[in-house]
């Protein structure tokens, strides 16, 4: 790939990565603020998880890319740039799409993995934990988007992973 096409397929993916961010973020204040409507709770609160769903989604996404990688022991640091790039941006928002009112946890309850939250509790009861977590988090994946070698990519998505296990264990039930 020449390095224009490098140039436009990244800024094509970052605007990708910033358009769902921004859509995430959206759909949250549009559900919330703007939608006061008591028969409508529910609905904005199943778009708010579907938002929290589909974020992190995007994020195991990049993730898997970059294992895919260090597995095969071919890391390209150009795609584990833009795939830390996009995990960044999107931990930093991530917070936001657990507004007061968002918490839907059940338990005891067959849960429905493609509709239902496994959200805990937790989150709303130590929003400046959770808060904090996913900004070490983005900026754990503001590192990796530096790494300028194999080893450090290696090391920084390892520290990664484990901010995300740590943060998963905290405050997401099974």
């Amino acid at each position: 790939m020449t390095g224009l096409a490098q140039t436009q397929f990244r800024l094509r993916q970052r605007i990708a990565c910033a358009g769902l961010i921004v859509s995430c973020l959206v759909m949250a204040v549009v559900m919330f603020i703007a939608n006061p409507l008591v028969s409508h709770a529910q609905d904005a609160t199943s778009d708010v998880i579907a938002a929290r769903k589909l974020l992190m989604d995007s994020i195991m996404n990049n993730m898997d890319k970059i294992q895919e990688m260090i597995s095969e022991r071919r890391i390209d640091l150009g795609v584990s740039r833009e795939c830390a790039d996009n995990i960044s941006s999107m931990l930093a928002a991530f917070p936001h799409l657990f507004p007061p009112g968002s918490n839907q946890w059940k338990e005891d309850v067959d849960l429905d993995p493609v509709k239902d939250t496994f959200a805990s509790p937790d989150i709303w009861t130590d929003f400046a934990d959770f808060s904090r977590r996913s900004a070490a988090a983005a900026n754990t994946a503001l590192e990796l988007r530096r790494a300028d070698n194999e080893d450090d990519v290696k090391r920084l998505y390892r520290a990664l992973g484990i901010a995300c296990d740590t943060c998963h264990a905290r405050y997401m039930k099974e």
